[in-house]
């Protein structure tokens, strides 16, 4: 049985970069669609479905940012690579902040977005899959998490969506529960070596993670920062 080939949605309004992207991606076996802002993304998005999005920061009309905010605060988890202007540093954090899972500066090599894109499919791909395993929920601090559905359900039953990352990193704190875990260490445990992110990132993901987890940001009792070291997650841990 031959598998699909992923489809990647680029969101540039530069025709240019759109048609160099298209170019590298469809050598590599990718199915491309592309859009020149968000209103047309949305349409190609209610088409079909898109296993990822690379998206530019600028676009005309609705920016990049809040077209990213609006798709995961409609419960959209397709994985977004968000593609911003090199040196921006406030708007890459601001994107991850807003639920992209990678961003890339301009100018980039077409090698090192393929090499990204395939990092994020793979973790969204592990993230996704249905483990057999008979633990299938992770019980903590009255939250458990359904690592069937990548769901983290509170104990009032209201399910809380997560991202890739999001849910690779809170895996992470469930499997060394009350030990400190260096940036490092969350690092290897969630996006791996296979692209170049920052630590910032980390901290970025462990704030989103607080905030769904209701973990007061000034004085965090679940997720604590060990300044210097990294994090620690606290909680006794029931599968």
């Amino acid at each position: 049985m031959t598998t699909a080939p992923a489809h990647i949605l680029i969101v540039d309004d530069d025709v240019e970069i759109g048609q160099l992207v298209e170019q590298v991606l469809s050598r590599d076996g990718y199915r491309v669609s592309r859009a020149p802002d968000a209103k047309r993304a949305r349409s190609l998005l209610a088409e079909g479905s898109v296993s990822l999005i690379v998206l530019d920061l600028m676009l005309p009309g609705e920016d990049g940012l809040s077209f990213c905010r609006s798709l995961r605060g409609g419960g959209d988890l397709t994985p977004i690579i968000m593609l911003t202007a090199k040196g921006d540093d406030f708007d890459r954090v601001l994107g991850l902040e807003m639920g992209a899972d990678d961003y890339l500066p301009k100018p980039f090599h077409g090698r090192e977005l393929l090499a990204r894109i395939k990092a994020v499919l793979r973790r969204s791909a592990v993230a996704g899959a249905a483990p057999p395993r008979s633990d299938r929920f992770i019980r903590f601090e009255g939250w458990a998490l359904d690592t069937a559905k990548r769901e983290l359900v509170s104990d009032d039953d209201v399910i809380v969506l997560l991202s890739g990352a999001e849910y690779e990193l809170l895996l992470a704190f469930l499997t060394w529960p009350q030990a400190t875990l260096s940036r490092e260490k969350l690092l290897d445990a969630t996006r791996g070596r296979s692209a170049i992110i920052s630590d910032r990132s980390i901290d970025i993901q462990v704030s989103r993670l607080r905030k769904k987890l209701g973990d007061d940001p000034k004085s965090p009792r679940i997720i604590k920062t060990i300044w210097g070291d990294g994090y620690i997650f606290t909680p006794d841990v029931l599968a």
